[in-house]
Order: C-alpha cells, then sequence, then structure tokens
C-alpha cells in the first residue's frame, strides 16, 4: 500500500501496489474491494469554472423538490418561509468512469465541481442548514451524472389579496432560476413532473390548508438575455373557523343584543340607553381587535370589516331609532299640553272681561292684518292666491306649504308603532343582508 496524492480532491488515498492501468473512465480494483473512479483520469482536463459541453449543446439539469415545512405565512409582511430539500441533475461527460455502482463524496467537495447557479426567485432571506455540518449532498454515478442535494430555509415574497380575508385562497409561488446561464447554456426541467416535489400534501398547516399545487416550466426575458426558470404553484386556503368563533358569532351576537330594547317600554330611558350604548362600544372594541392583527395591511378593505361594519350600523341603527321614538313620543305629550291650557285660561278670561266690548274695539284691525297674519304665524297651509300679495310672498308662501306636506309626511302619528315595526324590519333585513354577504364572499 502507498499514499499518492491526487491534485483534483486535495486528498491522499491509500491505494493497492498492484493496480491496472488506468485509461479515461477506467476504475481501480483491489482484492475484495468495490471499484473506485479513477480520480487520476478525472482531473485530467476538467477544470470546474467551465460547464460540462462548454461550447456545445446546454446542459440539462433535471430538479426535484422535498418541502420538509410551510410556516410563518405572514399577511402584514406578504411573504411564507418554507424549508426545502433540492435536488438537482446533471450529466457531466469528464466524471464518467466504468462500473455501475454510484459512489457518495464528502460535502465539501463539491467546491471542487462545476454546479449550477440555481437561486430562488423574490427570496427575502435564505440559509443553508450547517448542523452539524453542512447538509449537502454529492453522489457521482458511473455514467456521468451527477446529484447535488441542497437543505434550504428561505422566506419568499407571495402577493397576497386580502379583499376575501378570512375566506380567501391565497395562490403563492416557489421560482427557480439560473442566475448567471442562459437558455443557451443551460436548461432546467423537472425530473418527473409534478411527481417532482414531495411533501406537499403532509403538511399541516395552522391556518391554512394546501389545496392544489402543480409545477410549470418558464423562461424569464431580461436585458441579458433568456434565462430558465422553474415554478411551484400552489394553493392556500384559509381555515375560516377561527374567525367565526373569534369574531364573526360575537359580533352576530351583540347585532342582536341591541335589539332586546325594542322590547323595553320608551319610558325606560336608563335601561334602552345602557343597552345602546354598551352595544356600540363593544362592537367597536371588536372591531379595532380585528384591525390591530393585520395593522399593516389596513389598506385592503376585508370581508371581514365589512360585516363588522354592517354590524355596527344595524347597532348604531338600534340606537337612533329609540332615539327618534322616544323623541316623536316626547313631542306627542307636548303637544296635548297647550291643548287644555289655553282651554282653562280663556274661560277665566271670560269670566272678568266683557267679550262684546273686545270684539266692537279690535275687529276693524283684526280685518286690516288678518292677510299678513295668517301667512306669519299659521303652521297650517295657507291661501297663497290672495291678490294682495307680492311675487315673493307668494313663493315664500308656497315653499313654506310644501315643507309643512313633507314634514307632515315624516311625523310619527304613533310613537309606538316604531318599536312594533323595528322588531320585525331589523332582524328581517339583517337575515337578508347575511344572505347577500355570504352568497357573495364563499361562491363569488
Amino acid at each position: 500500500m502507498f499514499c499518492r496524492y491526487f491534485s483534483f480532491f486535495g486528498l491522499c488515498l491509500f491505494l493497492p501496489t498492484q493496480r491496472s492501468s488506468l485509461g479515461h473512465g477506467s476504475s481501480l480494483h483491489g482484492r475484495g474491494t468495490a471499484s473506485l473512479p479513477g480520480f487520476e483520469n478525472l482531473t485530467m482536463g476538467y477544470n470546474k469554472y467551465l460547464r460540462p459541453y462548454f461550447g456545445g449543446e446546454p446542459v440539462q439539469i433535471a430538479m426535484s423538490l422535498d418541502i420538509a415545512s410551510i410556516s410563518s405565512i405572514s399577511e402584514s409582511d406578504m411573504d411564507y418561509t418554507a424549508t426545502i430539500s433540492l435536488r438537482q441533475r446533471w450529466t457531466d461527460p469528464r466524471l464518467v468512469f466504468h462500473g455501475n455502482k454510484s459512489f457518495t463524496l464528502d460535502a465539501r467537495l463539491v467546491e471542487l465541481l462545476w454546479v449550477p447557479d440555481t437561486y430562488i426567485v423574490e427570496s427575502k432571506r435564505s440559509f443553508l442548514h450547517d448542523v452539524t455540518v453542512g447538509n449537502r449532498l454529492v453522489r457521482l454515478f458511473s455514467n456521468g451524472t451527477v446529484l447535488y442535494a441542497l437543505r434550504i430555509t428561505t422566506t419568499v415574497a407571495c402577493n397576497m389579496d386580502l379583499s376575501k380575508y378570512p375566506m380567501d385562497t391565497q395562490t403563492c409561488r416557489l421560482q427557480l432560476e439560473s442566475w448567471g446561464y442562459d437558455e443557451n447554456d443551460v436548461t432546467f426541467t423537472w425530473l418527473r413532473g409534478n411527481n417532482s416535489v414531495h411533501g406537499m400534501e403532509k403538511l399541516r398547516l395552522s391556518q391554512y390548508t394546501v389545496e392544489r399545487y402543480h409545477t410549470l416550466v418558464s423562461k424569464s426575458q431580461q436585458e441579458t438575455g433568456s434565462y430558465p426558470r422553474l415554478i411551484l404553484q400552489f394553493e392556500l386556503r384559509r381555515n375560516v373557523l377561527y374567525f367565526i368563533l373569534e369574531t364573526y358569532v360575537p359580533s352576530t351576537l351583540l347585532v342582536m343584543l341591541s335589539w332586546v330594547s325594542f322590547w323595553i317600554t320608551l319610558d325606560s330611558v336608563p335601561a334602552r340607553t345602557c343597552i345602546g350604548v354598551t352595544t356600540v362600544l363593544s362592537m367597536t372594541t371588536l372591531m379595532i381587535g380585528s384591525r390591530s392583527s393585520l395593522s399593516k395591511t389596513n389598506c385592503f378593505i376585508k370581508a371581514i370589516d365589512v360585516y363588522l361594519g354592517i354590524c355596527f350600523s344595524f347597532i348604531f341603527g338600534a340606537l337612533v331609532e329609540y332615539a327618534v321614538a322616544h323623541y316623536s313620543s316626547s313631542q306627542k305629550c307636548a303637544a296635548k299640553v297647550p291643548e287644555e291650557g289655553p282651554a282653562n285660561e280663556l274661560t277665566e278670561e271670560m269670566e272678568e272681561v266683557n267679550i262684546t266690548n273686545i270684539l266692537k274695539n279690535s275687529i276693524t284691525s283684526y280685518k286690516q292684518k288678518i292677510s299678513f297674519t295668517s301667512i306669519e304665524i299659521s303652521s297650517d297651509n295657507v291661501n297663497c292666491s290672495d291678490l294682495t300679495m307680492k311675487n315673493h310672498e307668494k313663493i315664500k308662501c308656497a315653499l313654506r306649504n310644501k315643507m309643512h306636506r313633507i314634514i307632515g309626511y315624516f311625523t310619527i302619528q304613533n310613537p309606538g308603532n316604531v318599536d312594533h315595526y323595528s322588531k320585525l324590519l331589523f332582524p328581517l333585513f339583517f337575515m337578508v343582508v347575511n344572505v347577500f354577504y355570504w352568497a357573495y364572499y364563499l361562491y363569488f
């Protein structure tokens, strides 16, 4: 046995003293030992700075992926973090040797081989695992095929559309591209199409479920040329059950709680006011809490924001309904008091004053001023066709009559009917709005 130094690997190998002559691709044989590549001849003429088939046809690189995990899917940062095992295969005729076996080499020897300059498009942060040693694999096959595997954790950008959050489905990509070699130098292919990706069906994510995934082969057109690109595209559907229990159910119950005030009499001002104000404040707190979790995505009008806005509108409407009903009831009570008061005062005055003398003294002045004072003090419709009225006075009279008719149309004659109709209209309208809301965001 003797120690021979090979410049290709920079190693000292102990080989048998009796060995066969090595031609290109020949192998060493020892008694009872497996065939080893002819390292001497592999060093001859090999240049790691030149790709295989340099100056000729492009190198075909087949890839496959093992997805270990997809985590930290961030809506605020629009990215996801994945741990993958990237395997690349290509054939280098300079590494052909006799035999039908493959040999796994020390990962540190990859520095002495030509490897593709593959990078992850749209990657924000990436690193190779190095515990306990660098997680890399180099395997040589007798036909010159090289298998090069890496274990990588990367954070990749993913443009998300949050308009249907939390009933959304996001489509993310993992793109692999050659950095310096264009399509005239290398070509990228998936090793077995969709079957080149493993582990996606076994993933268990906290908020998402992997709906489907597929592989694509594309090209990236840039100023410096056309570069090969492989794409893994997958769809993530958000699990909405958590948000139903956390947000949708509490907000719906708050709306229903605001309807309790319709069954309380109008005279119970503290009770109805307390219910209205409490539900409004609780709904406001719920809205602030739902938006604080996605503080950096407030530019989106999300589906959950629409629903919370609907619930807040119904709760606020219930509070306004009581204000309208109570105001109408107060106005009606106030209108009854003057009708009884002047009648009693008039009776007392008639006992003290001679009505005949009053009529004689005031009849003349009353006839002169009746046409003007009727316009100023009457709250009812007046006759605007008086010939003594000027044009602008007739216009004011017509507008006043129009306003009286409009106000009379919206005047609530029976304030008790406000609560009676609200008991039916508020729940019915809320159910209709919910039907349209869920139908739109789930099926459109």
